[in-house]
């Protein structure tokens, strides 16, 4: 492997890196054995077939396209390593040159770590309100307990059709229609909406509006969105509402004891609580070390000073935080485009809002990343083998999880969280005592 290093500002390193086939080979090899595990060749069992045979059977370009990942990364990293960069976040790569049995040229663009100089710990105020676990534990009291116990009790309720009309402890269905200026609103329509006259509903005021309300019954009226709905073609507008009554349904409610405890799976109503208050407590404890956690890299953010901070390492933060939108829409089985046509936003735009954030977020790693170089807070090796053997077995043991957990790159990400979670450990036993 030969290298050419430039520093196209003081934030940055460009390096462009030559790989030669013979130093690329046992790569190439690793990507045959993969690919022969997933594609059959004839007369091999998967993975066993010869280096030659898979080429000769799914080519050259095919298998230097399976190993590219694996030369990339470690030709960057051993150029890393010996120019002794500290670097940070992922690099961009461009591919220059790549055909079989030639040099496989690629450039590597990469920020480096700027200068911080840290607040003085000693000014730097956070308390703690109980529940963290350096501000003493609190517990959850018999108020939350009954009211999660009530929320237990409605979704276990019993609907029975009601011939008279709607009142306030009812659920009522209705056909639903949405107009403003007596243009129907895209998206306004809902056949067979459910509505729970006792809970809030989602437009101020329309769970008001069906109460007295029979099935067969037509009823219109007005009502204005909250201006900060997040449907922002609706947010602050008058909308025009036609609905007509489906049914309407009386809920009854089973009585808390000990039978009810026991259609829940526990032993009695006594166990049950006892069960909730753990849960109830534990949620309050994480919540509150949350809170405090941000609190203190808010106050260490503000009162730092930082070097010029990389428009890469910047955009990598924004690219990740795009990346838990994305997977918590999924989560909530919400598709991106709908998320960003209730919005009115692009996916460029929304990149763009994630600007301050991100910052925010980069300035915490680089003052965790600092306090653990001054304060000698290090993780070792064995910390990272036990951290892949955890995630390894959340995932039972998948080889294509534990591959991409070997890499150098996915272990040095898991290094810094390692640290990242000491020095906020080495915060607290500081600023909470």
């Amino acid at each position: 492997m030969n290298y050419e290093l430039k520093n196209p500002s003081k934030s940055e390193v460009e390096i462009t890196i030559t790989v030669a086939p013979a130093d690329y080979q046992k790569n190439l090899e690793a990507a045959a054995v993969r690919l022969s595990e997933r594609a059959a060749i004839k007369g091999f069992r998967p993975g066993k077939a010869p280096y030659a045979m898979v080429k000769e059977q799914l080519g050259a370009i095919k298998i230097l396209e399976e190993a590219l990942q694996s030369i990339v990364e470690g030709n960057y990293f051993e150029a890393v390593q010996k120019e002794k960069l500290s670097t940070v976040g992922h690099p961009e790569i461009v591919i220059e040159k790549m055909a079989p049995d030639n040099d496989l040229i690629f450039k590597a663009k990469a920020a480096l770590f700027p200068s911080v100089k840290l607040a003085a710990l000693e000014k730097i105020k956070v308390s703690a309100k109980g529940g963290s676990a350096f501000g003493g534990k609190k517990e959850a009291g018999e108020e939350e307990i009954n009211k999660v116990m009530e929320d237990l009790k409605k979704m276990r309720a019993k609907e029975v059709a009601k011939n008279g009309v709607a009142d306030k402890e009812n659920k009522i269905v209705v056909d639903l229609d949405m107009f403003i200026d007596k243009v129907p609103v895209e998206g306004g329509g809902a056949k067979n909406h459910q509505v729970y006259l006792s809970e809030p509903h989602y437009i101020p005021g329309f769970a008001e509006q069906l109460i007295g309300l029979k099935v067969g019954d037509d009823k219109e009226f007005a009502l204005k969105f909250p201006a900060e709905h997040y449907q922002k073609h609706l947010a602050g507008k008058n909308v025009d509402m036609k609905v007509k009554v489906k049914d309407v349904f009386e809920l009854q409610y089973p009585v808390i004891d000990d039978e009810f405890a026991k259609g829940l799976g526990q032993k009695d109503l006594s166990t049950m609580k006892g069960l909730l208050k753990d849960n109830l407590t534990k949620e309050a404890n994480q919540k509150e070390d949350q809170r405090v956690e941000v609190a203190i890299l808010e106050e260490l953010i503000g009162s730092s000073e930082f070097g010029e901070i990389p428009k890469i390492l910047i955009d990598s933060e924004k690219k990740k935080m795009f990346h838990e939108l994305k997977h918590g829409l999924q989560q909530q089985s919400i598709e991106m485009e709908k998320y960003l046509k209730d919005l009115k936003k692009t996916e460029e735009e929304i990149f763009k809002d994630f600007t301050e954030s991100a910052e925010k977020r980069v300035k915490a790693a680089l003052i965790s990343r600092e306090l653990a170089l001054q304060n000698n807070i290090k993780v070792e090796p064995k910390e990272v083998e036990e951290e892949i053997e955890t995630i390894a077995h959340a995932y039972n043991h998948d080889p294509k999880v534990e591959e991409n957990l070997n890499r150098p790159e996915v272990k040095d990400t898991i290094a810094v969280t390692i640290q990242n979670r000491k020095v906020m450990r080495w915060l607290k036993e500081r600023l909470l005592k």
